[in-house]
């Protein structure tokens, strides 16, 4: 059985019992990680692909340690210029071990949801608020031409030839 899960942005290609090495966690060794999006998971042969994720799908990992990957050198050199320029650099890791692959029945992280619109508003009454133009600062987040548009729909004339701060000024009177 494997998956492919993304792990901190990255996509691994993971099973169980495997170490991988990951992009720094937040977390402390020892500490135990979930990751719930799985996008393909293959289990005795058969293939499930998830659309981004497979719901209800998680891998679960022990931090074993933090460190660093091996030294990378950037040197630039451009001929004849006396131009050098050498820099190393070496990556913060986490080295993980999968522990297991979940296929279905994990718990998904709740996300807050919206307060409902309160009942006492009709629909229309706030696509009517949304509409109206009450301060300047909303109108001078407008282009000039959103601003013509409302000018003609308020029944303003001669608002073809006004510059944006004249339209702001004639839609607040």
């Amino acid at each position: 059985m494997y998956a492919i899960v993304e792990i901190a942005g990255q996509q691994f290609k993971v099973a169980k019992d495997q170490k991988v090495y990951v992009q720094r966690l937040q977390k402390e060794e020892g500490a135990k990680v979930s990751f719930d999006k799985v996008l393909l998971l293959d289990s005795k042969g058969t293939v499930t692909v998830g659309a981004p994720a497979i719901k209800g799908a998680e891998v679960t990992a022990k931090i074993l340690g933090h460190l660093k990957g091996d030294k990378v050198i950037v040197f630039k050199k451009k001929r004849r210029k006396g131009y050098r320029k050498k820099n190393g650099h070496r990556q913060a890791l986490t080295e993980i071990q999968i522990e297991s692959i979940i296929a279905s029945g994990a718990k998904k992280k709740e996300v807050a949801k919206k307060a409902p619109v309160k009942k006492e508003e009709s629909n229309v009454e706030v696509a009517k608020k949304e509409s109206k133009v009450t301060t300047s600062e909303d109108l001078s987040s407008k282009t000039v031409a959103e601003l013509k548009a409302l000018a003609k729909e308020k029944g303003i004339t001669g608002y073809t030839s006004l510059k944006k701060a004249e339209l702001i000024e004639a839609l607040t009177k």
